[in-house]
């Protein structure tokens, strides 16, 4: 059975007078890709960056292989193991799609040739593009090398907060694929809105109001005939609808 690598215990955040997170608690096992999925506003967002040291929880814990990590600063975070790629194309506009990528491994010393050749297998147009600076990049093309270089950091749990948010709907089959392949031996958080991402995951967790309303896999979640069950049928009709 795997270890438990991230432990999260009845935190709670708060915005002002906003209660944006309600007592969540799950855990992660090491190798697993585990989901949070829920409509905008239902706390996924804040969830992640309580994790990744961005806010700080009002109440509860957080723990990263045994040791509590609630309340570190985002740089701490970091230095311990967890990388957080967060919504949006954030990379460096005035550097080349190489140079993004080398920031990647800031605390890896070792020969990052083999690394890159391998990520650029995976993303040819990169390969392409390797000298041509980020901020002339589509913004498909930007995601690539965020979600790349987070990768190349070689952290034990990487953080996703939407990792195909703007892919269209052909390239989301292919940033998913090449995620899969980078993800390899990785374990993976993230939150996502497209229901095809979170098809494979080890466990999805529905968040509601601030609150962990359903858990299991897809099938699982399925079989239960709840929130998720109806969120996967409006996904599939919808999927049907374009192609026919």
């Amino acid at each position: 059975m795997a270890d438990t690598i991230l432990k999260v215990d009845n935190i709670n955040v708060y915005y002002g007078n906003i209660h944006a997170v309600k007592g969540v608690s799950f855990t992660v096992n090491e190798g697993e890709i585990v989901t949070l999925i829920g409509a905008n506003g239902a706390g996924k967002s804040s969830t992640l960056r309580a994790i990744a040291g961005l806010v700080k929880p009002s109440g509860g814990s957080i723990e990263f292989n045994g040791e509590s990590i609630t309340g570190l600063d985002p740089t701490s975070i970091v230095t311990k193991g967890i990388t957080l790629v967060p919504e949006g194309r954030k990379i460096f506009p005035d550097l080349t799609v190489v140079e993004n990528l080398k920031i990647g491994a800031y605390l890896r010393n070792d020969d990052l040739t083999d690394d890159l050749n391998w990520v650029y297998d995976l993303f040819p147009r990169l390969k392409e593009r390797s000298w041509q600076e980020g901020g002339t990049l589509s913004g498909g093309e930007q995601q690539r090398v965020a979600l790349a270089r987070a990768i190349l950091k070689d952290a034990p749990i990487v953080v996703l907060d939407e990792a195909t948010a703007f892919a269209d709907p052909d390239n989301e089959a292919k940033v998913q694929a090449a995620f899969a392949q980078l993800a390899k031996g990785k374990t993976v958080l993230m939150i996502a809105h497209r229901l095809s991402t979170v098809a494979n995951a080890d466990c999805i967790y529905v968040v509601r109001d601030g609150q962990i309303v359903e858990s299991g896999t897809k099938d699982a979640l399925c079989a239960q005939n709840g929130l998720f069950a109806r969120m996967w049928q409006d996904y599939q009709a919808s999927v049907q609808w374009k192609v026919a």
